[in-house]
């Protein structure tokens, strides 16, 4: 499947309009963002950005009957040549997997002749809004506990595609491993995996089978991590006994030289824990784990560990396969300036007219602290200070009330978005995804801990450039007066 044209038939049929009419090399700029983030944060974890440059790299690689099959007929023989032929010629600038990005920053800037950039809509928003709604839930889910989590949720997930592109994104946003193998091995990242009640059946519906499949299992993985699961008829009146009884049988204790333990996967987790802590450490096993699933997400977490849960990882599945509280992502993909002047679209609603123009976005730093962000129209008033160190004051496009000053020499700033693609080719290196993962987590540690939680956050500083906010009202000015006098002429 050539997702390069994973699109919407209206790109290309805006496409043939801008062809028809010589508009097709006018020079374009559309801006990748996102309004608002979700479960009621105020940010989101960037993930995707490698596929979507791979993406983009994909045009113009399918012949004149492929584009037949959807835009049939004479009266489109030109326009299908041209498109075969059409690869992407422009410019992209993005921000960096792992990057934390707020509402309205470009997290993709694309730069190019219109036509080229246009089609690029559909494809672009397919991969970024999937990844990064699954990045960002696997953010949540791991800063609510200390503890790991493993992604385990590629049977949830909207298929194959999905499953392991999903899990890239959830390691990035902050899990410890994946259960899926294709992404393990595309990504060369850590696997895990235990085993399923099916296993356990396998040995016959009863108490002894159930003996007799921990010690097959001890048997044939011996050296390796081994972790029994407990609650396949009961967990404290057998699953649990049947675990300690396999493990000394096979000469697994606390000398184990990896990892042992066992699993819960049903009823109430708190209580089964810290009994099965008591039984495991009466036993002797004190180094022995417990692992949890069962339908977790970052608010049942959160509660169990409030609740004094003896649990030393977690695994999630659906929640962060799916995001399931809010599988539908917000990346939208709007044009903001063509031939070198800003454009917008006009909403009813002030707040959700777009930043028109060609923007960067800096993140004002001091002593290793995030402070604010600001997005600036590139080449302004605002940036022209911040490269120069000069003396800067940032103010809430809704609120006057709220303004910060950074003073000369007392902070330092990280653009955003940087180019990626330049003339069609990718020009950034590809990294190591431990090296995306770990961007993140440092990233995350450059907000204060009440910026970070999950239930409501606190306000984190990102606005925009005074040159910035006046091209944007005098724009949504001008519409607003020719609609008044549109009736009049």
């Amino acid at each position: 499947m050539n997702i390069s044209y994973c699109s919407d038939k209206y790109q290309y049929t805006m496409g043939k309009s801008f062809y028809d009419k010589g508009l097709q090399n006018k020079k374009a700029i559309f801006n990748l963002f996102y309004r608002s983030a979700p479960d009621k944060n105020n940010w989101a974890v960037v993930s995707g950005t490698r596929e979507a440059l791979i993406m983009v790299s994909g045009l113009g690689s399918e012949s004149e009957e492929f584009f037949e099959k959807f835009l049939p007929g004479e009266e489109y023989r030109e326009y299908r040549k041209f498109l075969a032929q059409m690869k992407f010629t422009g410019n992209i600038y993005a921000m960096e997997e792992g990057e934390i990005a707020f509402p309205t920053q470009p997290v993709i800037i694309v730069e190019g002749p219109l036509i080229e950039a246009q089609v690029l809509e559909t494809p672009l928003l397919t991969i970024m809004n999937h990844q990064m709604a699954i990045a960002t839930k696997a953010s949540r889910v791991s800063r609510s506990t200390t503890k790991p989590i493993s992604e385990f949720g590629s049977r949830r997930a909207h298929g194959p595609w999905a499953a392991t592109y999903g899990a890239k994104a959830a390691f990035i946003g902050g899990c410890l491993n994946t259960s899926n193998v294709l992404t393990a091995t595309i990504f060369d990242l850590p696997v895990s995996g235990t085993m399923a009640h099916s296993f356990i059946t396998a040995f016959g519906c009863t108490i002894a089978g159930e003996l007799k499949a921990f010690n097959t299992y001890i048997s044939t993985h011996f050296g390796e991590p081994l972790i029994l699961l407990v609650d396949t008829y009961d967990t404290l009146r057998c699953g649990v006994k049947n675990a300690i009884k396999a493990f000394r049988e096979n000469g697994v204790d606390d000398n184990y030289p990896n990892s042992y333990g066992i699993r819960l996967d049903s009823g109430d987790l708190t209580y089964l824990s810290i009994r099965t802590r008591e039984m495991l450490d009466e036993a002797g096993f004190t180094k022995c784990k417990i692992f949890a699933t069962n339908a977790l997400d970052e608010y049942i977490i959160s509660e169990i560990e409030r609740q004094g849960a003896k649990i030393d990882a977690y695994g999630v599945g659906d929640a962060i396969a799916t995001s399931k509280h809010n599988p539908c992502f917000g990346n939208v993909y709007k044009l903001v300036e063509i031939e070198g002047t800003g454009v917008l679209k006009r909403s009813e609603d002030k707040s959700k007219a777009i930043n028109p123009g060609f923007q960067i976005t800096y993140r004002l730093i001091i002593n290793g602290m995030f402070k604010g962000d600001v997005t600036c129209l590139r080449g302004d008033t605002m940036e022209k200070k911040i490269q120069a160190g000069e003396q800067i004051t940032i103010r809430d496009e809704y609120d006057d009330t709220k303004v910060t000053t950074f003073d000369a020499g007392c902070y330092q700033a990280k653009p955003l978005q940087r180019e990626v693609m330049k003339k069609g080719i990718i020009i950034s290196p590809e990294k190591d995804i431990r090296d995306k993962r770990n961007y993140y987590l440092s990233n995350l540690q450059g907000f204060n801990e009440t910026q970070r939680r999950i239930i409501n956050p606190h306000y984190y500083k990102a606005d925009i450039s005074d040159d910035l906010y006046d091209l944007k009202n005098r724009l949504i000015e001008s519409l607003i007066n020719e609609i008044k006098h549109f009736d009049e002429n």
